[in-house]
């Protein structure tokens, strides 16, 4: 097979402990799925779990025990920084019933959903996709596949993030709305999965600014950290 110009290269990330990488296939995010985060939102309650896409070129993948570094980003003022459980798709399917969902998870990895939320609150004014708030380069900053053998007890992990060492979120797994195997189950309604699908599962209160020069760190026990620093 010949293309009309050079194919791009395949995005993947390390997996902990393997030669092997993880190749990404799809991203989807959940949105406002911890409670405290959806109330500094301006929302409230349970509601049904809502869904978008990041592309999985916007990823910044950082090595373990390295600090990885994105670019601020063009046409914002305002860039928020989101810690999440990102979850890693292994064995594909649809209409996946949430007491299945382990056999379909890989492991588990931290990632960043950052926001321009000045443009994404633009677009919520007018009716608009968000995809210029949330989809653009270099949006997603993730670290390596730790396996969910290797993972311990994700449901339950503490997951947090400092900037410049000072904590900015903090608070637990057990905390989402729609727990990881709930999110898969509605998910896998929407769409099919496949292997390499990654699922950002949401972000804990405290999601605020960042400007050039800052260092973010982010945690989920059981599966090391993420630092990435914010540049020029």
């Amino acid at each position: 097979m010949s293309f009309a110009f050079e194919a791009p290269p395949v995005v993947s990330l390390p997996i902990v402990g393997r030669t092997e990488r993880f190749p990404v296939h799809r991203v989807y995010c959940v949105g406002r799925n911890y409670e405290e985060h959806a109330k500094e939102m301006g929302f409230t309650g349970r509601e049904p779990p809502f869904f978008f896409l990041k592309p999985n070129d916007s990823l910044v993948v950082v090595n373990e025990g390295q600090t990885g570094a994105m670019n601020y980003p063009s046409l914002t003022q305002n860039l928020h920084h989101e810690i999440e459980l990102v979850v890693a798709i292994g064995v594909g399917g649809r209409n996946i019933k949430a007491e299945d969902a382990a056999k379909h998870i890989y492991g588990y990895a931290v990632g960043l959903d950052m926001t321009r939320r000045d443009l994404q609150n633009e677009m919520k004014k007018q009716g608009r996709p968000w995809c210029i708030g949330k989809a653009f380069d270099e949006s997603g900053p993730i670290g390596p596949i730790t396996p969910k053998d290797m993972a311990g007890d994700v449901n339950n992990a503490q997951i947090s993030l400092q900037v410049n060492g000072v904590d900015r979120q903090s608070s637990t797994v057990a905390k989402l709305i729609w727990n990881i195997a709930e999110t898969i189950e509605h998910l896998s309604a929407a769409w099919e999965l496949q292997a390499g699908d990654l699922v950002f599962t949401g972000t804990p209160e405290g999601v605020a600014a960042v400007v050039q020069g800052d260092r973010l760190v982010g945690h989920v026990a059981g599966l090391g950290s993420l630092s990435i620093d914010i540049q020029k």
